[in-house]
């Protein structure tokens, strides 16, 4: 398997694409990967691989891309002058098919205007929207979508949003029938924006999804259903609260058993149980959000992602290749719209 990646979008420069690619292709046998950035640079970056990494140098290779996006350009401007950047020849290699797919903690207004122009959607989707997954209650998780590409939208894309996360958590989790939502202000059907009131009357008209309702915030956290369906603005806002909390968590714990020598003493008698707290909860575990609705796999990594988060980044473009995620959706979606039109 061979994943194209923009090294040079990302906050933490490109040691950490770099690095966390070679920790990818440690963690997943058998994977290749582009890195695409200035050559003279990404050499440099491959020569200082720390002696833990330096195995997986050999499945590295670099791809010269003279220039970049940068993080505060407009995707317009990305459209018609960002030919030679590193986001943009990745995005080309996976066009292509030279690559099954593409990784890039860059510009995500940027990534999804140029991966858009240039892979295309699948199943007439109008816009593609970004999905990631979240921890709930026990060992779960929920899909959530969308987290900022598109940031008002109509009912009718609300419910292209179900479709493909339900399409998603049914083939990568291997749920029977997900439980989908719509996220609102409350569960009576009165309430919320005029939107996601017709979005609801459309999702309960489908037969294929297993549409549950209505859930508050609250429920996504509780488990309540598998996929969890918004807007933009609303998915991005719940997304970066919910890393913040996080982080306040567990820096919160590791104060108060810092505080005073009888905790600290209990502290250090509960470390391995702390430990596996602060790795359920760490956002960096769940790094990598798909921009799904494309005719291929493009995962956008967060911007400061350092080599672990990328890492994980990067493994989870793996396991959408693994489960043909577009071509699952370009076949399923196209069935239901074909059966919701004969209807």
């Amino acid at each position: 398997m061979r994943i194209a990646i923009d090294a040079m979008g990302g906050d933490a420069g490109p040691g950490a694409a770099v690095h966390g690619a070679a920790a990818a292709v440690q963690a997943w046998p058998g994977l290749a990967i582009d890195l695409f950035g200035p050559g003279d640079q990404l050499s440099v970056e491959l020569e200082n691989l720390p002696r833990h990494l330096a195995a997986a140098g050999s499945h590295l290779s670099v791809h010269h891309a003279p220039s970049l996006i940068r993080q505060n350009q407009r995707p317009s401007d990305a459209l018609r002058r960002g030919g030679d950047t590193s986001m943009a020849l990745m995005l080309a290699h996976v066009a292509n098919r030279d690559a099954a797919a593409g990784v890039s903690a860059g510009n995500t207004g940027a990534l999804m205007a140029l991966a858009r122009r240039a892979l295309g959607t699948v199943a007439d989707i109008p816009r593609p929207a970004i999905c990631t997954a979240i921890p709930t209650r026990g060992d779960g998780r929920c899909y959530l979508l969308d987290l900022g590409a598109n940031v008002d939208v109509a009912a009718e894309r609300l419910v292209d949003f179900a479709r493909m996360g339900e399409v998603m958590a049914r083939h990568v989790d291997g749920l029977a029938a997900p439980r989908v939502g719509l996220l609102n202000v409350g569960s009576e059907g009165t309430k919320g924006s005029e939107a996601v009131r017709q979005a609801d009357a459309l999702l309960g008209a489908l037969g294929s999804l297993n549409y549950i309702g209505f859930i508050e915030g609250d429920g996504i956290f509780a488990g309540s259903a598998d996929v969890v369906v918004c807007d933009g603005f609303v998915g991005n806002a719940v997304l970066k609260a919910s890393e913040g909390l996080a982080r306040m968590l567990i820096e919160r714990v590791q104060m108060t058993f810092e505080s005073h020598w009888s905790s600290r003493l209990v502290g250090m008698l509960a470390r391995p149980a702390l430990r596996r707290l602060k790795n359920e909860l760490d956002p960096v575990r769940y790094n990598g959000a798909s921009l799904l609705g494309l005719d291929g796999i493009v995962i956008k990594s967060h911007g400061s992602a350092d080599a672990t988060g990328f890492s994980y980044a990067v493994l989870r473009a793996v396991q959408e290749v693994s489960h043909g995620l577009p071509e699952r959706l370009a076949v399923e979606l196209d069935v239901r719209r074909d059966s919701t039109q004969q209807e």
